[in-house]
């Protein structure tokens, strides 16, 4: 994984973030694999050979694409975790925590959906973090589930990883359709889902029959 930036900006900082981001519009716009270094240098206006100033490959740039948003993700869970609070106050938290990062970061989303397999299906190490990272936050969003099964905020017969699974599903794929100058903005669009998730769409009595 990248490392931690120092957040000192200079032409040279401020020129290779300026390339991660449009390269990152491109891996999202037509996948990691069908993306060429001539094309992410076309884009920004420079000879293939200068982009390697910056990157000694494709997968380099992709790499801090991910690593960014991961790094953002889960420091804002551990912070949110940090806080503590009853499990419910919790997940509503996080679950806010992922809808905020649809638009910051959009495009690496997208690339983690998209191109996930394929990434880790690459010789060597250099994207085992991919896997680590997402053991990491299943880890984060499960143990809030079980406990509040143990404390009777939720109910005990919800399997905790396949309810994560489908919080976790159901917040990516809101990239697909999402547009940030639509009805709801990320927030409004978070509560509404924190709403239907501990609430539900049913009145009345709750039943495990099929309608």
């Amino acid at each position: 994984m990248v490392g931690v930036n120092t957040g000192k900006a200079t032409p040279v900082s401020d020129r290779r973030d300026h390339l991660v981001r449009l390269a990152a519009e491109i891996f999202a716009r037509k996948g990691f694999q069908a993306t060429t270094v001539r094309e992410i240098a076309q884009e920004a206006g420079i000879h293939s050979g200068s982009l390697y100033h910056h990157f000694d490959s494709k997968e380099s740039i992709v790499d801090e694409v991910l690593a960014s948003f991961l790094r953002d993700l889960i420091g804002r869970y551990r912070t949110a975790l940090a806080r503590g609070g009853e499990p419910r106050a919790v997940l509503s938290d996080m679950v806010r925590i992922g809808f905020a990062t649809l638009e910051p970061h959009r495009a690496a989303i997208t690339v983690m959906q998209n191109d996930w397999s394929y990434l880790r299906s690459l010789p060597g190490d250099r994207f085992d973090y991919l896997v680590k990272a997402e053991d990491e936050v299943e880890r984060m969003w499960v143990d809030q589930i079980m406990s509040g099964q143990a404390r009777g905020q939720l109910r005990a017969d919800i399997d905790p990883k396949l309810a994560y699974r489908t919080i976790r599903d159901t917040i990516w794929v809101t990239v697909r359709w999402f547009r940030s100058d639509g009805p709801l903005d990320t927030g409004a669009l978070a509560e509404h889902y924190i709403t239907v998730l501990f609430d539900g769409l049913s009145t009345g009595e709750r039943t495990s029959q099929r309608a």
